[in-house]
This record gives structure tokens, C-alpha cells and sequence, in this order.
């Protein structure tokens, strides 16, 4: 998806992360390696021993468990997916003529009680009910279920749409429900800006 590869750039930090994870996985291995050599060389085959080996077969399966979960979660950081940073994709339905004024100066935001984060405009779509939809995508910075998407619309007017998630949302395939808009402070003729008009559905990425 277009939208996935812009909401996060490749960042050297990232890069080091993965080389760093790497290198240490490597050298847990050898080390894990060479040790369990020379202590089935010298140890003796009695029941105590074996013990001892099952145990120290366990710890060895634990470290390279936890190398490779580290280098996983490196990865996926690089690709802009780290799990602990999700990200709503949106759809935002409204009046085809509304959604006439979406160019570089539109702004989406999402605020909460901790911050404020623009989110990146994916384009409108036209739909057969003289509708359309604006899609978009911001990054969850923070945990904290107070989170409003702001639409502002040089000329139209501001849109809320209060996200109805929880302060660690789980990620979904599907988009959700359609719901309402919250708040609308339009410049328009009550007519055109009536609150049905104005709706938003989501997922978690």
C-alpha cells in the first residue's frame, strides 16, 4: 500500500538496529556453541549429567528464542511496522462538493490528551450517491483512548470524528462500523451540512 510506505521513512537508527541485533544473535550462537561442546566433551554420562545437559539445553533454546524475537522486532521497525507505534488507516464519507477542497492546504489532524499528529491524506475517491470518500492514515503515538481526528477543509468548514478505540487497540483486516461525525463547524448552508452527511470508518494497522 502506498499509504503503509509513507507513513514511515527508513532512518539509519533503524538500519543499526537490525545490523546491531544481528551481530549479537551471531555471537549468542557461537557462544552457546562452543560451550555446549567442551561441556559434553568433559562431562561424565550419569543421570546427574544428564540433567545438567537437558538444562543447559533449555537455556541455550532460550537465548536464541529471545535473539530471534529481537531481530524480528528490529525488522519490522525498519519497515515502519513496529507492533508497539500502530497506525489508523481512515475513510472519511462526505458531500462530493465538500471534498472539492481537499489540496496541499488541507489539514487532518488527530488530538488527544497528550499530543497532536497531522496524518497523511491518501486521496478522495467518488462514489455513485454523490459522495465521496477521503482516505488517510496517522500513527498512534500514544496510549490514550481521547483521541479526535480533526478535519479541516480551507473554505468548508472543521469536521470531528472522535476514534472509538482503546489506549492499545489490537489490529484489525477489516474496517469498522460507519460513525457519524462528533462536532461540524461549517461555513456552508445548514442544508448541505447536515451531521448524517458526515461519517468515518477505520481500522488498526
Amino acid at each position: 500500500m502506498n499509504i503503509l510506505s509513507s507513513l514511515w521513512t527508513d532512518s539509519a537508527d533503524a538500519q543499526l538496529g537490525i545490523w546491531m541485533s544481528a551481530l549479537s544473535g551471531v555471537a549468542a550462537a557461537l557462544a552457546v556453541a562452543l560451550a555446549m561442546t567442551v561441556y559434553f566433551r568433559l562431562a561424565y554420562r550419569t543421570w546427574r549429567d544428564v540433567v545438567r545437559h537437558g538444562l543447559a539445553m533449555l537455556a541455550a533454546a532460550a537465548l536464541l528464542a529471545f535473539v530471534a524475537f529481537d531481530m524480528r522486532h528490529a525488522a519490522l521497525a525498519f519497515l515502519g511496522l513496529n507492533p508497539s507505534k500502530p497506525a489508523v488507516e481512515f475513510e472519511i464519507r462526505m458531500p462530493r462538493e465538500i471534498l472539492t477542497a481537499v489540496s496541499g492546504d488541507t489539514q487532518i489532524e488527530l488530538h488527544t490528551d497528550r499530543n497532536q499528529t497531522l496524518a497523511l491524506v491518501d486521496g478522495v475517491n467518488d462514489l455513485t450517491d454523490g459522495r465521496a470518500v477521503l482516505r488517510g492514515a496517522v500513527v498512534l503515538t500514544h496510549r490514550t483512548a481521547d483521541r479526535m481526528l480533526v478535519v479541516n477543509l480551507p473554505g468548508k468548514g472543521t469536521f470531528e470524528f472522535r476514534l472509538r478505540l482503546s489506549a492499545e487497540p489490537h489490529r484489525t483486516e477489516q474496517f469498522g462500523p460507519w460513525h457519524l461525525a462528533d462536532r461540524i463547524a461549517s461555513t456552508l448552508a445548514s442544508g448541505i451540512a447536515q451531521q448524517d452527511a458526515y461519517s468515518i470508518r477505520y481500522r488498526v494497522l
